[in-house]
């Protein structure tokens, strides 16, 4: 049969959500949605067509108000989401996350009037406004935020329309997705034994690093198979969520199916444009020379696309128990700055992390962050590889991120995709220098860099071919319904432009395109990866350069959240992603490492 992990001497965390709610049908859950319809009223009542007539103080208090409500909103749908995630073939989850989503809809739309009013104000009234109210003034970054969206807003009567079929519009697709990848199995054939076994996506995935070769192949056809089974659905899903954007972004004049994302990030068009066009010309010196290498090393022409992510040869691929992994990340956390590890302990001391892989449970991993008055919650399928172990770095950082912002309460917790990266990727970082610090002779050094190298192709590399894959998805939707083959068309070709001649793109890998969720449920979401790693590595080069103090800077940093933007954010450390060598320091961070590689032969 084919491998599975190797038991852990202790049984894997399970999370437990009660400090959210005790169960679906526990009763403080309608009671604080009869709640948050009774406040939702009373706000509309109190300030519907009346903002204008505020002074800062009164405005003060609409925002504050406004928060408190959407809070209460935030924690339902957390409480929802989670459950939700760790069991989407559950119907009667599936069923209260909908009624949630549904319900919250529903008393929500009583306070779309108000960011629409607040854009309405004028510009001289809301500065004097601002100056009245250091409260209000608090609030500042949020409404900047709130008022680039000016000349994207519809109607009032436009805005609620949208807002109320939100639920069976893209939502409805999403979960469609969602719950057709939960459902799918793969028939795996063992090379060995011949015998076949059904399992899900995340097992099925995972087996594309194993070290038999002959395994991985397995894995990929079954992957395929599968997919191409149900390629017409997944088709359609894809058409019709990139539909559904061109007709929203037409509507709110978005000259670029990414321009809603940039806005959403914070971040100018043109600096994502100048760490694409880095990162594409910088394919060669390290995806394509690195992958031709490691053709080399596994006694190839080329990689089969089943091979990217195998182990090297002397790689013994040990697992690596629950324990060890939570001992190696916090030691790591714990030498850069005791607050971070000691923040970080809390996700083990509690029951915040839900790492098991089960039947029905989502794939992939995440950090949540529920609502500042609670905590945040971690999410993995926790498999004990080494690439599990960073995953753990990563969603770690994500956590104590999260915590370090809260106190800027909800409306400014919120980090922007481009800076909500960080904290995960420089968590990583630590651990993977500290590994590398710790590593015993020339043949482990070895392997950590390769791993690393990997971790890094695959999150700036590889993300900025999605990204590109998406921009020529989303353009071509607009000249009419794209077959399967054009889809596959269009992946195929950013593929090979990214991966180079080191990997043969296989028949099958035509139709992966299709399990990607960033493309069903966040558009455009990928670049923020490659934007985190490019900054991370300008970021810690920073640290190695003048550590004394950074621990400190970096701490403000991400206990800031929201509440500054990303030139505020870098500059105590001399940095600013506006400037061109911004990103190629970042990438120069990755080509040293396969320098250091290559010299080894």
């Amino acid at each position: 049969m084919l491998d599975r992990p190797a038991p852990n001497t202790a049984p894997l965390p399970e999370w437990d959500l009660s400090d959210l709610y005790a169960s679906l049908d526990a009763p403080e859950i309608e009671a604080d949605l009869a709640a948050a319809r009774q406040a939702a009223e009373a706000f509309e009542t109190k300030y519907a067509g009346k903002l204008s007539e505020l002074d800062g103080h009164g405005l003060a208090e609409a925002v504050a108000a406004y928060e408190s409500i959407e809070e209460g909103f935030g924690r339902l749908m957390s409480y929802a989401s989670l459950l939700y995630a760790a069991d989407l073939s559950d119907p009667a989850i599936g069923r209260f996350h909908q009624t949630m989503m549904e319900k919250i809809n529903d008393i929500a739309i009583r306070l779309v009037f108000f960011t629409l009013e607040l854009n309405g104000l004028d510009e001289a009234a809301l500065q004097t406004a601002l100056a009245q109210s250091p409260k209000l003034a608090r609030y500042r970054p949020w409404l900047e935020d709130v008022r680039k969206l000016k000349p994207h807003q519809l109607s009032a009567d436009m805005e609620r329309l949208l807002h109320d079929k939100a639920v069976t519009g893209r939502a409805a697709w999403v979960r469609l997705f969602d719950e057709t990848m939960a459902a799918l199995r793969f028939a795996v054939t063992d090379p060995e034994t011949g015998e076949t076994e059904e399992l899900g996506a995340e097992e099925t995935l995972h087996l594309l690093s194993d070290r038999d070769g002959a395994k991985r192949r397995a894995a990929a056809d079954a992957l395929a198979k599968t997919f191409k089974e149900n390629v017409r659905l997944f088709t359609l899903i894809t058409n019709t969520l990139a539909k559904d954007k061109e007709v929203e972004d037409r509507w709110r004049h978005f000259e670029r199916p990414e321009s809603a994302r940039h806005l959403a990030n914070q971040v100018e068009p043109e600096v994502v444009d100048a760490l694409v066009s880095a990162v594409k010309s910088a394919y060669p010196r390290l995806s394509h020379r690195y992958y031709r290498l490691k053709a080399k090393w596994l006694g190839k022409d080329k990689l089969d696309f089943w091979d990217r992510n195998a182990p090297l040869p002397e790689d013994l691929d040990e697992h690596i128990s629950w324990d060890a992994a939570k001992e190696l990340v916090l030691t790591a956390y714990g030498k850069f700055s005791p607050k971070l590890a000691e923040i970080g302990a809390r996700f083990f001391q509690n029951p915040w992390i839900d790492a098991p892989l089960r039947d029905g449970k989502s794939p992939g991993a995440f950090a949540h962050p529920t609502v500042p008055s609670v905590h945040p919650y971690l999410f993995m399928n926790y498999l004990g590889k080494a690439r599990d172990v960073m995953t753990l770095a990563h969603e770690l950082g994500h956590g104590v991120h999260q915590v370090l912002a809260a106190p800027q309460g909800l409306l400014l917790a919120d980090t922007p995709l481009t800076l909500a990266e960080t904290a995960s990727v420089f968590g990583e970082m630590l651990t993977f220098k500290a590994l590398l610090a710790a590593a015993p002779d020339a043949r482990r050094r070895r392997i950590l860099l390769a791993s690393k190298i990997e971790d890094m192709l695959n999150t700036v590399v590889r993300q900025i071919a999605f990204f590109e894959f998406e921009r020529r998805l989303h353009d071509a939707r607009r000249g009419g319904e794209l077959s399967a083959e054009d889809i596959a068309g269009h992946w195929l070709a950013v593929q090979g432009e990214s991966l180079g001649n080191g990997i043969r793109l296989n028949d099958g890998y035509e139709i992966y395109w299709c399990y990607i969720p960033h493309f069903i449920h966040s558009p455009f979401y990928v670049y923020a990866y490659a934007f985190g790693d490019c900054l991370v590595n300008s970021l810690y080069a920073a640290y190695e350069a003048a550590p004394e103090g950074f621990a400190e800077k970096y701490l403000e940093l991400l206990a800031a959240g929201g509440s500054k933007r990303h030139r505020e954010l870098l500059a105590p450390f001399g940095l600013d992603a506006a400037d061109p060598a911004f990103w190629q320091r970042g990438l120069d961070v990755i080509a040293a490492l396969i320098d250091e590689l290559e010299a080894q032969g």
